[in-house]
């Protein structure tokens, strides 16, 4: 239950165009429903004007679709992270109206590109390498399916640093930028050098031995020494993305 639907269901009952009783039925599973091994937060929208989301990844595609059936039918966006394509492509032939993003390994529902654009201005999303791409399409289809506009800039990585500047007017009109890193996790220190803007980094645990899963990329952008800039988990593209929501939303409580 998104606050647009909502208020559209209180305007209706209002102008009696529909009953009590059948705006009691849309209402019957809010703020929260019971299905078998999951407790559904319909209310977490109107409080904090992110969806509950489900993590796919230790779920079956059973589960998957059980949850995501319910969530569809109250109209806000529906989120499924960290889903391989096989468990996808299961959950999408009963459920036709979830939209499978393979590089993000993200089902969305509930979805339009180019809706309603609920930010201040455009979330920039860097990468430094293309191994890095899978996690920085989540920063951009969750903060997308936010309401947000999303400009992207890959393989952009210290290696090359000359590739940076190739997208310096970005860099200047962007409102948030959120910058996607594995190996050692050196491009969030050089950006947030450049800019004014918040920055978010997001370690990957792309990298070799001693990268030990994306830890050597967290501690490197923990101890940047550049001032001001957030990070989340490893391979946090989620997180980074709904956190870029937050910072760029027009309206702030």
């Amino acid at each position: 239950m998104n606050p647009e639907r909502l208020k559209k269901i209180l305007t209706e009952v209002r102008k009696g165009q529909i009953s009590i009783d059948a705006a009691m039925e849309v209402l019957k599973g809010w703020p929260s429903e019971v299905i078998d091994g999951a407790h559904l937060d319909h209310h977490r929208c109107l409080r904090t004007e992110v969806p509950e989301v489900i993590y796919g990844e230790s779920k079956t595609a059973g589960q998957i679709g059980d949850i995501a059936k319910r969530m569809l039918q109250q109209g806000y966006p529906v989120m499924v992270t960290r889903v391989e394509a096989e468990k996808a492509a299961q959950v999408c032939r009963d459920l036709p109206d979830l939209t499978y993003h393979a590089l993000a390994r993200m089902l969305v529902g509930n979805h339009k590109a180019g809706g309603e654009d609920k930010g201040r201005g455009v979330i920039a999303v860097l990468a430094a390498g293309t191994s890095d791409i899978s996690v920085a399409e989540e920063v951009c289809l969750t903060a997308n399916c936010l309401g947000h506009r999303v400009e992207r800039a890959f393989d952009v990585g210290v290696a090359g640093i000359h590739r940076l500047f190739a997208h310096k007017k970005l860099l200047e009109d962007a409102n948030v930028l959120v910058v996607v890193a594995g190996m050692e996790g050196a491009l969030p220190s050089v950006v947030a050098g450049l800019v004014d803007k918040p920055l978010i980094a997001v370690p990957t645990s792309v990298g070799y031995g001693t990268g030990l899963g994306g830890v050597a990329a967290l501690m490197g952008m923990l101890n940047g020494c550049a001032p001001g800039v957030a990070v989340v988990n490893i391979d946090n593209g989620f997180g980074a993305g709904c956190m870029a929501a937050a910072i760029n939303r027009k309206e702030i409580r």
